[in-house]
């Protein structure tokens, strides 16, 4: 039997464990935390049964997670399994701060009128009519372009370079440029086009998709829904879980690692390692003596990350605002929210709070470096108690344009995600997040690297997914636990791997590319009649 040793134990590296356990072998997983679940989980605030939980951020799960979801239903949880404690959304809020909501359907479409009605915000007859050709220009553009040109082209252009950003109208930027950052760790003016646009379409796609749902919520905080269960399933498998177990070194022979030395000087050792640390802590791990043997290892500090952190606020009423997610447009600090009690029906809240808590708001901030509307400063540049107090004044000036819907006295508590530190200026957050840049394909590291018995899981690795997120850490598992397979010529079948879906309709397309690209030939979409018309407007004004 081959013994496998984990450090990390995240998404990436429960993922390793659930495949390999699974498939009968021998894993320990070495999580330096007092718990599993890596950002995913939820922390008690104290050490008493009625605390209240922080959370790096609210879990969100679009319909192209396929990974992720596929491992949930494998977990057993009560009379069913782990997938049953997700709940589809019906809308999102988009809300601005001059009064004005506009709602975006997220239910599954039955009809044509569902479908027309999931497309409008897209599509919204606020967006001037140049901006919707646009639009639809760049997104025929994507979807016709082969991955040689995704990958050579589309990967080393900013996502706001791509879609002109600069000469659209607000209503455009607002709708192209910033959603995707509200709801996943993508910026539009660094991200590459490749990746946000793939992402952006998939979302698309999500919400036109009878067969799933457009977007789910878990009916309870993380861990009570989805690590817990998952921790005992992986326990009765066998699995060896360690907390409190850092691993200081990998012991390293020049061709193969010899052992994991841990900080209180023990040696683990195995015949197969797996590295399933967080994308700032990786490099930390890697010697010269690794550089050289496996290049590939190198290239993961030159990785981008940045702040995306989560806040609850715990109210006085249950401020249900809209069933899914709130998205605030014009938040310094990119706002995103959900409302969160409507969905727990696996939760009992009265048994882990004050009693005077009724509803969970739960925030995510993901702008750290625009100053605020109270103080004026950066949230990284303000104290802990400062950036509560700032989000909830954002949050307010959003929130009661016409109606009024929260006021001071609601809040009974509030809890910060506990990654944000104190620190001499502002705060520190031990916790950042990987964040897509333009070219950063070239450095996100394959699950299988040039070490003979080493692997990496994480979201950084080089996944199909190719987002920092849930679905692209399970998906880097699954790749690891198929690596050691091979490795090891096990006869197991395989764990699946799935790659993103888009229409058949545009394969002969992508093919016509295919060729052109290989002759050096341009996308015909390569400056669209949109854009020509911008140049032209400018040449003549100037």
């Amino acid at each position: 039997m081959t013994d496998i040793a984990v450090i990390g134990g995240g998404i990436g590296g429960l993922t390793v464990a659930h495949e390999l356990a699974e498939r009968g072998l021998d894993v320990t997983v070495l999580e330096a935390a007092d718990g599993f679940g890596g950002k995913a989980r939820s922390v008690p605030i104290a050490d008493e049964p009625k605390a209240l939980h922080g959370e790096h951020g609210f879990r969100f799960f679009p319909a192209f997670y396929r990974h992720v979801i596929e491992t949930m239903e494998r977990i057993p949880d009560g009379d069913g399994t782990v997938a049953d404690n997700l709940v589809e959304t019906e809308a999102t809020l988009i809300a601005g701060t001059d009064g004005t909501d506009r709602i975006a359907e997220t239910r599954t479409p039955d009809s044509v009128r569902d479908w027309l009605e999931a497309l409008r915000p897209a599509f919204a007859d606020d967006l001037p009519a140049d901006d919707v050709r646009f639009l639809l220009e760049r997104l025929l553009y994507l979807l016709t372009a082969c991955e040689q040109r995704r990958e050579a082209e589309l990967e080393e252009t900013s996502w706001w370079t791509f879609i002109d950003a600069e000469n659209r109208s607000q209503e455009f930027r607002d709708r192209l440029a910033y959603a995707t950052q509200a709801l996943v760790a993508l910026r539009p003016q660094i991200g590459s086009a490749r990746t946000i646009g793939t992402i952006y379409l998939q979302l698309l796609f999500g919400q036109l998709d009878p067969t799933r749902p457009t977007e789910r919520v878990l009916n309870a905080p993380t861990s009570e829904a989805w690590i817990d269960p998952w921790v005992s399933y992986l326990e009765r498998l066998g699995v060896d879980l360690r907390t409190d177990a850092p691993v200081r070194q990998l012991a390293f022979d020049g061709r193969r690692i010899t052992g994991l030395v841990l900080a209180d000087g023990e040696t683990v050792t195995a015949d197969e390692y797996v590295l399933s640390v967080p994308v700032d802590v990786a490099p930390t791990f890697v010697t010269p003596e690794l550089r050289r043997a496996a290049p590939e290892l190198a290239r993961i500090e030159h990785l981008d990350t940045a702040w995306m952190n989560g806040i609850q606020f715990y109210l006085a009423t249950d401020v249900e605002l809209t069933r899914g997610h709130q998205v605030y447009t014009e938040s310094p600090w990119a706002l995103t929210s959900i409302s969160q009690r409507q969905f727990w029906s696996g939760y009992d809240l009265d048994s882990h709070g004050p009693d005077a808590v009724e509803g969970v708001l739960s925030v995510i901030a993901s702008d750290w470096e625009t100053p605020g509307i109270v103080y004026e400063r950066p949230a990284r540049e303000c104290t802990r108690e400062e950036i509560a107090t700032e989000i909830w004044e954002q949050l307010k000036v959003h929130l009661n344009g016409s109606t009024v819907r929260l006021t001071d006295d609601m809040l009974v508590d509030w809890v910060l995600d506990p990654a944000i530190v104190a620190a001499d200026e502002g705060v520190a957050n031990r916790s950042p997040l990987l964040i897509n840049t333009v070219g950063s394909l070239r450095n996100r590291p394959p699950a299988d690297v040039s070490v003979e018995n080493l692997t990496l899981a994480g979201d950084y690795v080089r996944t199909n997914t190719d987002l920092a997120s849930m679905e692209s850490a399970n998906e880097a598992g699954r790749r690891v636990a198929n690596a050691i397979l091979d490795r090891h010529d096990y006869r197991a079948a395989r764990a699946e791997i799935w790659d993103l879906e888009e229409p058949l309709v545009f394969e002969p397309f992508k093919r016509q590319d295919r060729i052109r690209y290989r002759l050096g030939l341009p996308h015909p979409a390569a400056v669209t009649q949109s854009l020509r018309t911008v140049v032209g407007r400018r040449g003549r004004s100037g």
